[in-house]
């Protein structure tokens, strides 16, 4: 009978620690190497995030990919096997995200990539309908970039891209677009992140006389083309893609990037926006908190990638809470499904709508157009 009594309330202590068993979030992101200009505000955006959802205190494992796929890799297999997370984040860059599917798709484990090909989570099948995003899809930015240049009086477009993922889902979107806005894309170039000159690149743009030039890379690799293109005397248009939306960018470029055209998230010029936007409120809620801790300016739009993510799992974790405890499989499958149906959430950057076809959300109130002005983004009315 004693046994019996000391077996019970056994049972009844393991199940009480199976109600409260934590949430577990695994992160990776490029805080050294190429893209640590983008990686660096979302790891310390990560350290804002709340340390409870509906009770249910959440952990956040944090590790660096250094800007590489086989680390990014590396750390995700670690996060499932022996941090047993329930969920992941991450990485910052196309490449590695693209490269973390399998990996959370074979163990069953919800994923939010704070990268922005669209190729992370289209088409939905039965690896990526365990992945979700945060960024804007390629296609959204690139639609706003051409009806900018169809509106201001482009006819010819040179490209120069990454070597990479990113780079090339630019390419193939920036193709497509070209022939509705009726623009003729007169050269295409591509480098490598890790470059330190892009000469022979720039030469054939400026010889091929463009009337404007995308540049489609990210974080402070993307200025390289530019200071050349500067250099070689090339007085066209210059537009970048919403990879560049960071202070550091600007540090690098200096008066080269002045002028500068790109699409991006609204948090980007959030203080610029109307008062009635949709994401003004959150997107300045993002900044006040991020800017308490780490001064005033120095807010980016990649740690609102991270923040977005973060408000995502919110919305999603309690509705998964109803169905099953931290984990276990059914508590990731659970999270999954709800992250699949989140609804009406507004982040830094836009109103996120997911379903199981969209697994981003986003509408066209998650990007404005800003220039460079002065060495400060100002929003283009």
């Amino acid at each position: 009978m004693k046994l019996l009594k000391q077996l019970t309330v056994a049972f009844a202590a393991t199940l009480t620690l199976a109600a409260h068993a934590d949430i577990n979030v695994g992160v990776t992101v490029s805080a050294t190497g190429p893209a640590a200009s983008l990686g660096i505000p979302e790891k310390n955006t990560i350290a804002l995030m709340p340390t409870t959802i509906a009770g249910q205190k959440v952990n956040y494992i944090v590790l660096d990919d250094a800007s590489d796929t086989t680390t990014a890799v590396a750390n995700t297999r670690k996060f499932i096997t022996e941090n047993k997370v329930d969920i992941v984040i991450g990485s910052t860059v196309t490449p590695n995200s693209l490269a973390m599917i399998d990996a959370v798709s074979e163990s069953g484990t919800p994923m939010i990539s704070m990268a922005a090909s669209a190729r992370i989570v289209e088409p939905i099948d039965a690896k990526k309908k365990w992945v979700f995003k945060t960024p804007q899809n390629d296609i959204m930015m690139t639609l706003a970039i051409m009806t900018h240049m169809a509106d201001n009086g482009v006819k010819s477009v040179g490209f120069i891209g990454f070597a990479d993922a990113y780079g090339e889902g630019w390419w193939g979107e920036f193709q497509k677009i070209a022939a509705t806005k009726k623009l003729n894309i007169v050269a295409s170039e591509r480098y490598n992140r890790t470059d330190t000159s892009v000469t022979g690149q720039v030469l054939k743009l400026v010889a091929a006389r463009p009337d404007a030039i995308l540049i489609a890379g990210s974080g402070t690799p993307a200025a390289l083309p530019q200071k050349a293109l500067k250099e070689r005397g090339y007085a066209g248009k210059i537009y970048q893609t919403h990879g560049v939306a960071n202070n550091d960018f600007l540090r690098v470029g200096g008066k080269d990037v002045e002028g500068t055209l790109l699409p991006s998230g609204p948090v980007l010029v959030a203080s610029q926006l109307p008062a009635d936007h949709p994401v003004k409120k959150s997107a300045e809620a993002y900044i006040a908190r991020y800017e308490a801790a780490h001064g005033k300016g120095s807010v980016s739009t990649f740690g609102g990638h991270a923040w977005d993510a973060g408000l995502l799992l919110a919305a999603a974790a309690p509705e998964a809470l109803k169905k099953a405890q931290p984990g276990t499989p059914a508590f990731r499958a659970a999270l999954r499904d709800a992250l699949e149906n989140v609804k009406n959430v507004a982040g830094a950057h836009g109103v996120f709508n997911m379903t199981p076809g969209d697994h981003l959300g986003l509408d066209q109130r998650a990007r404005v157009m800003v220039t460079i002005e002065k060495g400060a983004w100002k929003l283009i009315k």
